[in-house]
């Protein structure tokens, strides 16, 4: 089959897609790439290769993508930026002999007129990768079940109330550990080439009705304030978050802007994230985790 890269295997997505795949290749068919390799010293026993790899500099990327039949490119978190680290990584990889990337892309990406900012990112690393001549694998992941479990519940359930711009816009909440499971599948399984996956739990929830789980749980009140995008980007404002992307400190303790979020949460009221496939599966096999299943998961770091 080849040698699979996997990128930025020192973060969440990518640490746990190369523990998943050393569960069906050998440590010796992985090539694990981070800019901080020091951190993947857990991987070195399985045999699997370990090289630095920085996306700002093309001239570092031949090496580290040597040997590479498939890659899993996972986008990166610069938004606004990212685009041209992306087309750098695969137009190496191309350069190197890889056939096949698959990339993690966003649900809802190429609907017309979907306001989401950070759609620009992902349809323009689609675009680049399509233009490689590579055989592409796009998975088109929904919000994620953890952002809710997390990210949302517990100031939520702190603050008792979530200022929301989403309206009673419908998510198909997937979680991150089966969009995982998706990448090893189409990296491991034959006739993936040239497909787009949408990947949704298994059911289309909105922001109020998955605070109101939250709350139900945790036996504590979670009031859901409709504001309007302007009242969202004052919340941010009053927090210290970016307006724009171009305004994030690299490295600071914001690593987002309100643009993206308050956008976000537009794209959902406006029924861009309503929809609910059955694409994990049938390439996992398995029926796609429950938001409740993931609220579970995560109940013991809410505020009691």
């Amino acid at each position: 089959m080849g040698k699979i890269i996997v990128t930025g295997a020192s973060g969440q997505f990518g640490n746990a897609a190369a523990k998943l795949l050393l569960q069906s290749v050998p440590g010796e068919d992985l090539i694990l790439l981070s800019r901080t390799p020091e951190k993947l010293a857990e991987f070195e026993a399985s045999g699997a290769q370990i090289r630095c790899a920085d996306f700002d500099d093309p001239l570092s990327l031949p090496s580290a993508m040597e040997g590479g039949e498939r890659m899993l490119l996972i986008s990166t978190a610069r938004v606004g930026t990212r685009v041209g680290q992306h087309t750098n990584a695969a137009q190496a990889a191309v350069a190197a002999g890889v056939r096949q990337i698959a990339y993690t892309s966003l649900f809802g990406v190429d609907a017309p007129g979907n306001p989401a900012i950070v759609k620009n990112d992902h349809l323009a690393t689609e675009i680049a990768i399509r233009e490689t001549g590579a055989e592409y694998t796009f998975l088109r992941d929904s919000q994620y079940a953890e952002a809710v479990a997390a990210a949302m519940a517990i100031p939520a359930l702190q603050h008792g109330a979530k200022p929301d711009n989403c309206g009673d816009g419908k998510v198909g909440f997937v979680s991150r550990d089966d969009c995982v499971a998706v990448a090893a599948g189409v990296l491991t399984q034959d006739g993936h080439g040239n497909r787009a996956y949408p990947l949704t739990g298994p059911e289309a929830l909105s922001i109020p009705q998955a605070m109101a789980m939250v709350s139900e749980m945790a036996g504590k009140p979670i009031q859901v304030q409709q504001v309007s995008d302007e009242e969202m980007f004052a919340y941010f404002d009053s927090l210290g978050v970016p307006r724009h992307a171009s305004d994030i400190v690299p490295e600071g303790p914001i690593p987002w802007s309100s643009e993206d979020m308050v956008t976000f949460g537009a794209s959902i009221r406006e029924g861009y994230f309503d929809g609910v496939t059955d694409c994990v599966e049938r390439i996992t096999g398995k029926a796609p985790r429950s938001l409740r299943s993931v609220l579970e998961q995560y109940q013991g770091e809410w505020p009691v």
